[in-house]
């Protein structure tokens, strides 16, 4: 029986990027192929119908600029996209109608004397979110489907043994396999308002029954203040999003409480987020240049109140 050992180690080089497109002809894609093909078409036309009427040199220096520009937006790329996809994106976003409102009031409901709202002094136009609502369980009802969000810590795989990560590895690949639905991975970072947690830090120093620790109180709250003065600072925010196609019951939270407990096994802190941190986190991805105030806002639907203050015994 042959041995084991003595079967040849196969190795089989995986590109980082699986959903790169292939390369048809001298490094090029088929869309950076046509792009190209399509202006060498319109250039030869432009240059049948101009040969006889425009000096040779004079086409020639226009041929050399038009190569240029279609060189440039079949290969040139910005903020992670093809040229031609990122000026179709800026050419939509030049034609949208920027005022936008989630109830926009019906022409029916303006008074009489009013005039009516016609080209540039149009109503806004109707904002339509892809998120329907938030349940209180902080599931997210979207058109097709639902979503939940489970906010988890990282792991450093270069502090473990080579066992240790081939554990994490497998673990982290069985996760990925009960998946039935698409889940996405967002890591970003966002700014800290130390400012005014130094604040609330200096306020509770006074209120500290020893002065020892109303003196290590107040030493952090300024230590802190300096900090936020001399740097910026950031922390990191992972967030594990997952769909499911139901659209009754709670089947994303389900999946993002499995997806809670398998990433657990990592080693990692994973929690399913409730309406209230859901929002936050949501709020938080509108505007991520904002430092995130603290705590979590409130639900959808749920009323903001305060518990009273006790009323004065006048007895």
């Amino acid at each position: 029986m042959p041995d084991k050992t003595d079967t040849p180690e196969v190795r089989a080089r995986i590109t980082s990027d699986v959903d790169a497109p292939d390369k048809i002809l001298y490094g090029l894609t088929f869309r950076q192929l046509a792009i190209l093909a399509v202006a060498a078409v319109i250039f030869y036309g432009l240059f049948q119908s101009l040969r006889h009427t425009v000096p040779m040199p004079v086409l020639t220096g226009a041929g050399i600029v038009w190569a240029g520009l279609a060189f440039g937006l079949a290969v040139g790329r910005r903020d992670g996209l093809p040229l031609d996809v990122w000026l179709a994106h800026a050419l939509r976003h030049r034609r949208a109608p920027k005022a936008l409102a989630t109830a926009p009031p019906a022409a029916g409901n303006l008074p009489g004397w009013a005039p009516s709202a016609t080209g540039a002094t149009a109503g806004p136009a109707p904002l339509r979110l892809p998120a329907d609502a938030i349940d209180r369980d902080g599931q997210i009802r979207l058109p097709d489907g639902t979503a939940a969000i489970t906010a988890t810590t990282t792991v450093n795989l270069a502090l473990r043994t080579t066992d240790e990560q081939a554990a994490l590895v497998d673990g982290f690949g069985r996760w990925l396999n009960s998946l039935t639905g698409p889940a996405q991975i967002v890591v970003s970072a966002q700014p800290v308002d130390l400012t005014a947690r130094a604040k609330r830090l200096a306020a509770r120093a006074r209120r500290l029954p020893h002065p020892q620790l109303a003196a290590a109180c107040a030493d952090h709250a300024q230590f802190l203040a300096d900090l936020a003065q001399r740097r910026d600072p950031l922390r990191r925010q992972v967030l594990v999003v997952t769909r499911s196609a139901q659209t009754d019951g709670h089947a994303a939270r389900r999946v993002a409480d499995d997806t809670a407990r398998a990433l657990g096994g990592l080693g990692v802190t994973a929690q399913a987020l409730d309406a209230g941190a859901v929002s936050a986190a949501l709020a938080a991805a509108v505007d991520p240049y904002r430092a995130a105030l603290p705590g979590q806002r409130a639900a959808a639907g749920r009323p903001v109140t305060a518990a009273g203050a006790p009323a004065a015994d006048t007895s």
